[in-house]
């Protein structure tokens, strides 16, 4: 059986239908996902963004482009103040804060401030990270010997090289 939409409907259901919108200072792709777009915001990831649509009773396959501007003030709110809503403090992205102690969790802009003033405290007090931070180096434990060189690479040298390189010396 075929149904048929009537003109009307998609015209409708175009104007309601925006290509991007504008959520926590950041544009979101309206061809997303809920979950997705959200997800695109710096500070919120696929956990914290399901847990949104799970307070607010939202599907979270939802295209983000039809959400109507009173939802997105609601994401918005629930993302600024989500020990208000119930959600875990585990969830957050700045737990017990350096200068506070308070759980926070940080989106945008200030999530970037916050990183980068963790990073200067870290210099400052002169810790393992902090050091390795001012070289430039690794931070996290990972290998260096072959991995992460900038500048002229060093490579291996075969044993023919070597061996040609002191026969010269003794010639020359």
């Amino acid at each position: 059986m075929l149904i048929e939409l009537s003109p009307v409907k998609e015209l409708s259901e175009r104007e309601s239908f925006r290509q991007i919108v504008r959520m926590l200072e950041t544009d979101v792709d309206g061809e997303l996902p809920l979950v997705y777009g959200l997800s695109e915001v710096k500070g919120l990831g696929y956990t914290f963004s399901l847990a949104i649509c799970r307070i607010l009773g939202l599907n979270p396959e939802q295209r983000v482009g039809f959400l109507s501007d009173d939802v997105v003030k609601s994401i918005e709110e629930v993302v600024r103040n989500p020990g208000k809503y119930g959600i875990p403090s585990w969830i957050y992205n700045r737990q017990k804060d350096y200068t506070t102690g308070q759980n926070l969790h940080l989106t945008g802009a200030n999530l970037v401030y916050y990183v980068k003033e963790d990073i200067e405290r870290e210099k400052r007090v002169k810790s393992w990270r902090g050091i390795r931070h001012a070289l430039g180096l690794k931070v996290r434990g990972q290998r260096t010997r072959t991995t992460g060189r900038t500048g002229v690479t060093v490579g291996v040298r075969k044993k023919k090289t070597t061996q040609q390189q002191q026969s010269k010396k003794t010639e020359g």
